[in-house]
């Protein structure tokens, strides 16, 4: 008995040696940068998921004088109030993100990427299936609920890419990581533009049009089923090291951090603030632009919905393209404040034009103006997020592009609102005007930003703590 009890002591002498070696292993490991191949796979699955909640909030807009067609039994016999419940289908996702965006990052800040990916993308395949059952005259209280349920869904999607990038990503590739997390958003949101046009037209006949509508809502469906569940079987929430120092501090601080405290530090960081109101209005006249882009095409070009979609499609990707190379020349470069400054300059360019091009009665004038327009305006989104993490580190990039976006929102609706009821009040190139004086006031306000690079010099060890 004894030799037995002397047995067991030795081998659970020898596990606790190896256990001690194992716990001297990892902390020698610990902090040691190391950029994982997986991320790759992690940034395609969020692209997918951003790609689906994208092509939700926009394919019914697209075609919203199809939408008011079909569903005139439930809408106001008022003009305006039924192309504004039209409206409202875009703007619930903008509402529903100011309203939710600060438990939505607290979520995303304590509970990590995994769990906030699965649950947005759940809610975001909730609400395809209930389109589905929404295909009659009377039930556009039924689409409006499940386009709700996917905009709550959105408030995993769009502060992402910056975390993504952070989390996963090596310090120079950052930028271009970010780019390619909004590039999913954008490619769905094309592909908004382009298919339901395709899918779905205006027929005499009801059953013709309540099929059009079955066969889109039904692949939606499908497809953001699909993405549930390759992210709840695939998606992880971090890589077991670090990609660089700077990353690391950076999540580590999120963890570890008060939210709300992190939150009013960025308030009283006035570069930031003036970057959130740059932001703001640049993407939420993009947004604007992608909700009335039926109303404004069809007031110039009657009977051209095909041709409205693309010039829709035309808009985000030549943003994608320039998303992209904007995300590879801050890598390289780390011109954060020349770039933005530029950008937005070269929008306000496209902007005018775009509106004084309108009423030359040639389509193939507005598809130039209208690329050249989505090039700038889109291609600033991730310049944006980063700008934002320069100026702000070590706080969460989560945090940081939440309140990004939320001021994107704001301005989208107030925007969106305000553009429809001069469309009915005065005329659509007023509208248009004054989108691009807002467009050069933010420009003003990126030009006095301040930024002091404690993210790069974090990275050259040079960083210490925090200012406040």
């Amino acid at each position: 008995m004894k030799l037995k009890l002397l047995d067991q002591l030795l081998s659970k002498t020898a596990v606790n040696e190896e256990l001690e070696k194992l716990n001297s292993l990892k902390a020698s490991v610990d902090g040691t940068p190391h950029v994982y191949w997986q991320r790759w796979l992690m940034l395609l699955l969020f692209c997918l998921y951003s790609f689906s909640n994208a092509f939700q909030w926009i394919h019914l807009n697209i075609i919203a004088n199809v939408v008011v067609e079909f569903y005139n039994e439930s809408l106001s016999a008022n003009e305006y109030q039924r192309n504004s419940a039209i409206d409202w289908l875009s703007i619930v996702y903008m509402l529903i993100y100011i309203i939710l965006i600060i438990p939505a990052t607290w979520f995303l800040d304590k509970k990590g990427l995994r769990l906030s990916c699965i649950f947005g993308s759940f809610l975001n395949a909730l609400g395809a299936w209930l389109k589905c059952a929404s295909v009659s005259p009377d039930r556009f209280w039924l689409v409006m609920t499940a386009q709700t349920i996917c905009a709550i869904s959105q408030l995993w999607v769009l502060g992402i890419p910056a975390r993504f990038a952070a989390v996963w990503f090596g310090p120079n590739e950052v930028s271009t990581a970010t780019s390619l997390g909004v590039f999913g958003n954008q490619i769905g949101i094309a592909v908004g533009f382009l298919i339901p046009p395709m899918l779905v037209h205006t027929s005499k006949d009801r059953d013709t049009m309540e099929t059009d509508f079955y066969i889109m809502f039904y692949i939606n469906a499908a497809f953001a089923s699909f993405v549930f569940v390759l992210i709840l079987l695939f998606l992880r929430d971090k890589p077991p090291l670090p990609p660089s120092r700077a990353q690391q501090m950076a999540v580590d601080v999120a963890a570890h951090e008060e939210y709300f405290k992190s939150l009013f530090r960025m308030l009283k960081n006035k570069g930031f603030v003036y970057l959130a109101i740059a932001y703001g209005i640049i993407t939420g006249s993009f947004y604007t632009i992608s909700t009335l882009l039926n109303a404004i095409m069809l007031h110039y070009f009657k009977n051209e919905e095909e041709n409205t979609g693309r010039i829709g499609m035309t808009i985000i990707l030549t943003g994608v393209l320039g998303a992209i190379i904007a995300g590879i020349w801050l890598d390289k470069t780390k011109t954060f404040k020349a770039t933005t400054i530029g950008i937005y300059i070269f929008s306000l360019a496209g902007a005018v034009a775009f509106t004084f091009t309108l009423d030359q009665e040639a389509v193939w004038i507005v598809f130039i103006t209208a690329g050249t327009l989505g090039f700038f305006m889109t291609g600033y989104l991730p310049v944006g997020f980063e700008f934002a993490a320069e100026l702000t580190f070590p706080e969460s990039e989560g945090t940081s592009s939440g309140l990004l976006n939320a001021s994107a929102q704001v301005f989208a609706i107030i925007l969106t609102l305000g553009m429809r009821a001069m469309f009915e009040s005065i005329n659509v190139f007023s509208a248009n005007i004054t989108m691009c004086a807002l467009l050069l006031i933010g420009t003003f306000l990126t030009a006095v930003i301040k930024p002091d690079y404690r993210r790069q010099n974090a990275g050259n060890g040079e960083w210490a703590q925090r200012t406040d």
